[in-house]
């Protein structure tokens, strides 16, 4: 049997599982109320003012006018409202009939005032959208940039790897982003299929640089001589290496590496502290235990050096490793979700599934229990192919 070398993973179908989210960048469009509130003000002001018993106008209130629609509009909207505010004002103060008046007072001098405040109001608002279109530009770059150094780092997974099916789910918890802590990778090697899922602790820019350091350090270390509990000291070693830079005596990441034999159908499982695998195999959902280790990063505090499990995966199973945002995504009375019932309640007695009909699968379902998430979310699937 001739199996991949450094060449990394094959590339068979390309049937990519879609993200619960795609992080949605681009500046999210005020709600319909909001760009609608400024005729709602002038509405408002124009139903009271006949029945207010006031000596003053209601219709002074106009003044804010601007400042209320440089909240959902452009400056060059925001300038034309003033414009039409002065203007609507002086209709109002030239019409004897409003607030009981017997003549107008256009040139009043209050109104004159008031066109005067409007005019600043309406300078000041003006400014102010100007000044939120670039702050949300700004942030759009941002979104932009970080998306693109996830894309880079989490790179979507052919449906093909050396001798596995593969796909592959990720989420971030923040909305309108894709920056988050949580990682998955897999790779052909002449040693097996090797893979990684990940939780880095902490979330934000610091995350993403630790995710970085891990992802590099993997891919380069299942390449290397050695089996998976030697790739597993080299991360270590990496990840000691990362906190002593930043510095962070605290820096962790859970994770599970895995390493599958094609020809001896042999799954190797070494946990650092992660959520244990789940196997779909002969229409059963088992969880497969182990010897738990330290997360990665804390290898120091260990009295025992990791231990390696092994199983058995077969043609038509299906492993499926997942970080906590899966299982700790709250309904509405609070529930988490119950990932094996469900897991059970779909392919439980049924045809072998594949790795994407169970990302799919999570994909639909999850989004029903939690409609928002409060960690990010990775999924991995893999299934042995049987092609030798």
């Amino acid at each position: 049997m001739r199996r991949p070398g450094r060449g990394g993973a094959g590339h068979g179908g390309h049937r990519q599982a879609p993200r619960l989210s795609d992080g949605g960048l681009g500046i999210p469009s005020p709600p319909a109320w909001m760009r609608w509130l400024p005729l709602i003000y002038v509405a408002v002001i124009l139903a009271v003012e006949p029945i207010t018993p006031v000596e003053w106008p209601v219709s002074f209130l106009l003044i804010a006018l601007p400042v209320v629609a440089a909240f959902s509009h452009g400056p060059l909207s925001v300038a034309a409202i003033t414009v039409f505010t002065v203007c609507f004002v002086g209709v109002l103060a030239g019409t004897p009939c409003c607030a009981g008046r017997s003549v107008g007072y256009i040139w009043d001098r209050h109104y004159v005032a008031i066109y005067i405040a409007t005019a600043l109001v309406g300078a000041l608002g003006t400014a102010l959208a100007a000044y939120r279109k670039r702050q949300e530009a700004h942030l759009l770059h941002a979104s932009s940039v970080a998306e693109a150094l996830m894309r880079t780092l989490l790179r979507p997974l052919p449906h093909e790897v050396g001798h596995v099916l593969a796909a592959a789910l990720y989420c971030p918890a923040e909305a309108g982003t894709m920056v988050g802590g949580d990682l998955f990778d897999i790779r052909a090697t002449q040693h097996g299929e090797r893979a990684i899922i990940g939780d880095v602790r902490g979330k934000g820019l610091q995350a993403v640089r630790t995710v970085a350091d891990v992802l590099g350090s993997f891919r380069q270390a299942v390449y290397d001589p050695g089996d998976l509990l030697e790739v597993a000291g080299r991360l270590e070693r990496r990840m000691a290496g990362e906190a002593a830079d930043i510095p962070d005596d605290e820096l962790f990441v859970t994770a599970a590496l895995i390493e599958y034999d094609p020809m001896a159908h042999r799954l190797t499982v070494v946990n650092f502290g992660h959520i244990e695998p789940v196997l779909i195999s002969g229409g059963e959902v088992t969880t497969l235990t182990g010897t738990p280790c330290l997360p990665l990063g804390l290898g120091t505090l260990a009295d025992e050096p990791p231990v390696a499990a092994e199983y058995r995966l077969l043609r038509g199973d299906v492993l499926l490793m997942c970080t906590d945002g899966l299982i700790e995504a709250r309904d509405a009375e609070g529930n988490f979700y119950p990932l094996l019932d469900r897991l059970r309640d779909r392919f439980a007695g049924r045809p072998a599934p594949d790795p994407l009909d169970v990302i799919n699968f999570l994909n639909t379902d999850l989004p029903c229990h939690a409609r928002k998430l409060h960690d990010d979310v990775a999924v991995l699937a893999l299934s042995p192919h049987g092609r030798l």
